[in-house]
């Protein structure tokens, strides 16, 4: 028996040895990674109040810091915070069997599935709702980007198969409750559908303000992200067929055909330079934002006052907010038409 003895003593110690090994491989972002989590299991977009990278070595000073901001716990969906984070994890994971990475993930995960509101919203923080904060939000693709993660979950794709298996069915039920969102915001004019706002009263689904800047609207810009992320759905509904329908419908009614915003020198600016629109016959392109009632793109100073041309606004938000783009383009051109070929 002892050399039996022996050999399991060699196997156990092997094992505990790489398990050991495993706990503690590293990657640098990762790490960080921890370091940033909430307790809620989401993340924060900032440290001392600015964006930052988790590429870079911290401090010990920094890391005391760190600690007492996350002790804030406010995390959100914003600027793809969280979801980038669960994404990066799950993907070292593969080359860096750190169980630690893949168990932030898993946290992050069931952060979104709490974060969700019954009808399928998601606010763009949680749980810190004050201000705009709680509205469902649209803008930046902050839940589409969130609705993406749960669905490679659900689907165990795009690497996710390494999830824990038991989260697979809530978030397919989560999916399911952002989708039927999708189609019970979509705005509706004299009985026409037409597209999405930015942000949404969680309570009343009717299109919010968010920044004093951003009014309630149809925006030219996260709608297609929304069209997209529906067109995606490997069984679509026929309400979801329609919203998709209607929505292109409305983008290529509200297209701006034969201008562009043009930048030129401006000397003694705060930049050097200034924007205006220029008739271009080639361009087509979006407003950001579109008057709910009358398709007309409108912009906006820190003050909140619809103005109607990008030149009445002042220089500060004319040259530091996307108010046109060119973000329907390949939606219309190649996306829709392949959509079409397959759904009819």
């Amino acid at each position: 028996m002892k050399p039996f003895k022996n050999l399991f003593k060699v196997i156990t110690g092997s094992v505990i040895c790489m398990l050991a090994m495993q706990a503690n491989a590293q990657d640098l972002q990762a790490d960080n990674m921890l370091l940033f989590q909430r307790p809620s299991g989401g993340w924060f977009k900032q440290f001392h109040g600015k964006a930052f990278t988790y590429n870079r070595e911290f401090s010990a000073d920094e890391k005391v810091d760190i600690a007492a901001e996350v002790k804030e716990g406010a995390a959100t969906i914003d600027n793809e915070a969280t979801n980038k984070e669960i994404r990066y994890l799950v993907n070292i994971y593969k080359t860096v069997k750190n169980p630690l990475y893949l168990a932030a993930a898993e946290n992050g995960i069931r952060y979104l599935l709490k974060a969700q509101y019954a009808n399928g919203g998601f606010p763009q923080y949680y749980p810190d709702h004050g201000l705009y904060r709680n509205e469902i939000t649209y803008n930046d693709n902050a839940m589409i980007n969130s609705l993406k993660v749960l669905e490679d979950v659900a689907l165990r794709r795009n690497g996710f198969e390494i999830v824990n298996a038991q989260l697979a069915e809530p978030c397919a039920k989560a999916v399911a409750k952002g989708v039927l969102c999708i189609v019970n915001t979509q705005i509706k004019v004299n009985g026409k559908l037409t597209a999405w706002c930015q942000q949404y009263d969680e309570k009343t689904l009717q299109p919010a303000k968010a920044r004093a800047y951003e009014l309630p609207s149809i925006s030219g810009s996260e709608s297609v992200g929304i069209i997209q992320f529906l067109m995606s759905q490997p069984n679509p509904s026929n309400e979801v067929k329609e919203a998709i329908k209607t929505g292109v419908q409305w983008l290529q009614d509200v297209k701006i055909v034969g201008y562009k915003v043009a930048q030129y020198a401006a000397p003694g600016t705060a930049k050097g330079k200034d924007r205006r629109l220029e008739a271009d016959p080639s361009s087509t392109m979006w407003a950001r934002y579109y008057e709910i009632e009358t398709n007309k793109p409108f912009f906006c100073d820190r003050d909140g006052v619809k103005k109607y041309s990008i030149e009445e606004i002042g220089y500060e938000r004319r040259n530091g907010y996307a108010w046109y783009g060119e973000w329907a383009k390949k939606l219309l051109e190649k996306d829709y038409p392949a959509w079409v070929k397959k759904w009819g």
